[in-house]
């Protein structure tokens, strides 16, 4: 059985991972963008707008874009970096244990012109998806391939699919139990590493390390409106919880950051 296949998703050449108990993943080379996470229950666990783009043109909306090496608007580079809009280029695959994996690497030679000319660092990101039962792990390392140090953020801008976000309940981030009754845009820094995520169907258990804050995210009824790459009522189908290193960590050369997020 081979456990990580080519195939195109959308417009978009893509890896689908499948690990023998049936638990599946599929990401696109464009962005390293885990777009699907089926368990060994066939369930979906991330959401994914209808109406996102496919192509290429723009960044997708949905999922787990890989945010690198800026978060959000704070730097001067593009709005959450480059690396959810670069191609990336499939690395290895197998099988460990009973959990199938693919690895995911970009480098400075694969990115446009325009970018690599705005962020001119030599470094490596590679990124691990691995599948089985009803678990999802990602690995995240950054590599400093360069002679003088760089800062850079990163988040896994995770997309969980809910039946409805109203009765969504989620504890470890902060003291208190978050709910969300409208838009939600907060930053929680320097977490534990452990919430769990109750959706009113099932709980995920949500592990963190390296990565040292979260950001829970629900643009609610009126910005969603206003997102050309959503339904009006999309926002009632999903929350992000994204595991994430938003003070910029200097990287010094031939050293490697690494964050890892697991979800069962």
């Amino acid at each position: 059985m081979t456990h990580a296949t080519a195939i195109t998703f959308g417009q978009l050449p893509a890896v689908r991972i499948a690990a023998p108990d049936g638990a599946q993943a599929t990401v696109t080379l464009y962005g390293a963008h885990l777009v699907s996470w089926t368990g060994a229950d066939g369930a979906e666990r991330l959401f994914l707008s209808a109406q996102s783009a496919l192509d290429g043109s723009k960044a997708i909306r949905g999922g787990v874009p890989v945010i690198f090496p800026q978060f959000a608007e704070q730097g001067a580079g593009m709005r959450h970096g480059f690396a959810r809009v670069s191609t990336w280029e499939l690395a290895g695959s197998g099988l460990d244990g009973d959990a199938a994996w693919a690895e995911f690497a970009l480098a400075p030679g694969m990115l446009a012109a325009p970018i690599r000319q705005a962020w001119p660092h030599d470094f490596a990101l590679l990124l691990r998806v691995a599948v089985c039962a009803n678990e999802l792990a990602m690995t995240l390392t950054v590599r400093n391939a360069g002679g003088a140090p760089f800062p850079f953020c990163a988040a896994l801008h995770t997309y969980y699919l809910v039946p409805d976000v109203c009765a969504v309940r989620i504890e470890g981030i902060s003291s208190d139990e978050i709910s969300i009754i409208d838009k939600l845009d907060k930053v929680y820094p320097h977490v534990t590493g452990r919430a769990t995520l109750a959706t009113g169907e099932r709980n995920l258990l949500l592990e963190q390390d390296g990565f040292l804050d979260a950001v829970v995210w629900n643009p609610g009824a009126l910005d969603t409106a206003a997102l050309p790459d959503m339904a009006d009522d999309d926002y009632q189908r999903f929350v992000c919880i994204e595991p994430a290193l938003l003070e910029p960590l200097a990287l010094a050369p031939g050293q490697a950051w690494t964050g890892s997020y697991r979800v069962s």
